[in-house]
């Protein structure tokens, strides 16, 4: 089965159409006891870190998300569910993250003609083989909104980077963890494809 944490603050309607989409059990739940026991999780998430961490934090959902990933089964982060799993956040102040992965949550550098939010269609340079990207071509494109992007202190877990206006990070893999700056359930036959293989681990 796979769980959907609902803290508050995804589309999490459309993940779970797109997982039924690819004829996968996907059931949202937003309590820490309806965690217990999922075979796969994904954290997707729209709207600002700081809520975002304090929402986790004040249901109590941050404490069995960490231990499905400490336990390494099967995890997705979506957007925000990427960036949350990072030690910093300076997304309007500084806030403190769920430590998964060491790293920090920065902001686009303003540029000329650069845009901010990144927002639409962008496209994929593998770093590394990760199996959620089985069967999807380099260069692949993708859809995206955010202002802010990770920096892993370690290297080896970047999966996929994209440019825009720099060479930011787009997707992560670690084992059983995986995460995505883009929002697969957007990404139409490339993010079906995404999803498809995260179920069948």
């Amino acid at each position: 089965m796979i769980k959907i944490v609902d803290y508050g603050m995804g589309n999490l309607r459309s993940v779970q159409k797109a997982f039924e989409k690819i004829g996968a059990d996907a059931q949202v739940v937003s309590s820490p006891a309806d965690l217990a026991g999922a075979e796969k999780l994904v954290l997707p998430g729209v709207g600002a870190f700081r809520d975002a961490i304090a929402e986790l934090k004040r249901t109590g959902l941050d404490r069995p998300v960490r231990e499905h990933i400490a336990a390494d089964k099967p995890f997705l982060g979506i957007c925000l569910g990427l960036q949350l799993l990072f030690d910093v956040s300076y997304e309007d102040g500084q806030w403190e993250g769920l430590g998964v992965l060491r790293g920090r949550v920065v902001r686009f550098t303003d540029q000329p003609d650069l845009k901010i939010p990144h927002m639409g269609w962008n496209s994929l340079e593998f770093a590394q083989p990760a199996r959620i990207f089985e069967g999807v071509p380099e260069g692949s494109s993708v859809y995206f909104v955010h202002s802010y992007y990770v920096v892993p202190e370690d290297e080896s877990v970047i999966a996929a980077r994209t440019e825009h206006g720099t060479r930011f990070v787009s997707a992560v893999a670690r084992r059983n963890l995986f995460a995505t700056q883009f929002h697969p359930e957007k990404s139409q036959s490339v993010g079906l494809r995404l999803l498809t293989n995260f179920a069948a681990l």
